[in-house]
């Protein structure tokens, strides 16, 4: 087939398909070489991220940087993994980013429509200031990308009589130049009538706060990364048979039986990341199933839309939230409770009729008018979570060229840019890791 008519398509070969992204962004045919037929075979794959190779060879043009630096491996083309790689290159290296099934795919935990930014993060500080940063990135980025990513909808916060972790956040939040508003009971139900407040002891509306498009913003992360000179690669990432010395690892196998040669690896590859490194992550990343469903307003009903609601959080004796409808998306409701064990690979995706109810019935408690909504969406994704809720954000401890960047716990989407900034850095040798999120905290 000739290569002009598999672009227009989306039929490529492997090799055809490297050569058109390199050539519409100005970069190079990534440097996965050799036949390797002997390579090791039979572990499972590892994914997060990018859409088709027609859309990634299309990439709109963009400032095209030299590359300068080491060659780094990122694999994993999630939030975390997209976003490294494209500051990666925006430093001058040399980037190859992997993924198995493309940004923003249905397995990865960053795949979806949308999802919650906040700041607030009770007492931890690194967190709220973590988010304040990954605003002003999204909004930056969104520009240069010229796609709307953010809808700066804001976030109701409603509690029951505890509210430490709402409380504990605000001299946080506001260290960070960003705005809370406490709004009495009074005003919240004449300013929301669509939401019942019984049960709800404090109210308070965090401004700069919305939701992302969770599956645009990996698609226009990857785009923007081709479009610089980045390489990317969809590709299974297998993994290392051993320490190649005693301080760093590599080359990698990749699953058509190619070998991908590169001085840095950043692994980003989110449920996955504990099963790929076993004896170093294992259990401090566990997937959990998570059901989400979207309900239908009634025709006509613009109440729950985001032009007359926030993004909501109902933190009572557990976290439940919600995004309002906009576009043609409904009206999504999710629980933070961390459901069972999953594997993000083969783990069955039909939603439950036991969550269907469940959801139901803690959104009809807190917008009665839509109790008896249908559910017009339903959908399986999971978390992948760290015993204390932080990110794994480190160095391997015994090979000095390869780093971690996982552990989104169901709430790491939103820090995504700067992660990526924070990672970059690291795998450039420019900052150390953060204790915060290091390895060695889970050994004490």
């Amino acid at each position: 087939m000739d290569p002009r008519r598999r672009e227009r398509t989306g039929h490529f070969t492997r090799r055809e398909f490297l050569r058109s992204a390199a050539v519409a962004a100005g970069g190079t045919v990534a440097a996965a070489t050799g036949a390797a037929r002997g390579a090791r075979r039979g572990a499972g794959p590892v994914a997060g991220g990018p859409a088709s190779a027609a859309a990634s060879a299309t990439a709109p043009a963009a400032t095209k940087t030299q590359a300068t630096g080491p060659h780094v491996a990122v694999i994993g083309a999630g939030a975390f993994g997209g976003w490294t790689a494209l500051m990666l290159r925006r430093r001058g290296a040399r980037v190859t980013l992997v993924d198995a099934w493309g940004a923003g795919n249905p397995r990865a935990s960053s795949g979806g429509e949308t999802r919650v930014i906040r700041s607030i993060y009770g007492k931890d500080e690194a967190m709220t200031r973590m988010a304040a940063r990954a605003l002003a990135l999204w909004r930056e980025n969104e520009r240069r990308f010229g796609v709307t990513l953010f809808h700066p909808t804001g976030v109701l916060w409603m509690t029951g009589e505890d509210d430490r972790y709402v409380r504990d956040a605000l001299p946080n939040v506001r260290a960070a130049g960003l705005t809370v508003d406490e709004i009495t009971l009074a005003d919240a139900a004449a300013r929301w009538p669509q939401i019942r407040f019984d049960g709800v002891r404090r109210v308070l509306l965090e401004k700069d706060a919305g939701y992302l498009l969770a599956r645009d913003a990996c698609d226009a992360v990857q785009r923007a990364f081709v479009a610089a000179g980045g390489d990317y690669l969809q590709a299974e990432a297998r993994p290392f048979a051993a320490l190649s010395d005693a301080s760093r690892i590599g080359p990698m196998a990749l699953g058509d039986g190619t070998i991908l040669a590169a001085d840095v690896y950043v692994f980003a590859c989110g449920p996955w990341l504990g099963t790929l490194f076993g004896n170093v992550i294992g259990d401090l990343v566990r997937p959990t199933r998570q059901e989400l469903f979207v309900f239908g307003p009634p025709a006509g009903d613009v109440r729950y839309t985001d032009a007359r609601l926030p993004v909501w959080i109902d933190l009572g004796e557990r976290l439940l939230y919600g995004i309002p409808a906009s576009g043609i998306r409904g009206f999504k409701f999710g629980d933070d409770t961390r459901g069972a064990l999953f594997d993000p690979t083969t783990g069955d995706r039909t939603p439950s009729a036991e969550g269907a109810r469940a959801a139901r019935l803690a959104l009809g408690r807190r917008f009665p008018a839509l109790k008896d909504a249908p559910i017009v969406e339903a959908s399986v994704c999971q978390y992948e979570n760290t015993p204390d809720g932080r990110f794994i954000i480190d160095r391997h401890p015994r090979a000095a060229n390869v780093f971690f960047a996982g552990g989104g716990s169901g709430h790491g989407f939103k820090h995504g840019p700067a992660i990526g900034e924070l990672v970059a850095s690291m795998a450039l040798g420019e900052t150390p890791p953060d204790p915060a999120f290091g390895l060695a905290r889970f050994a004490t």
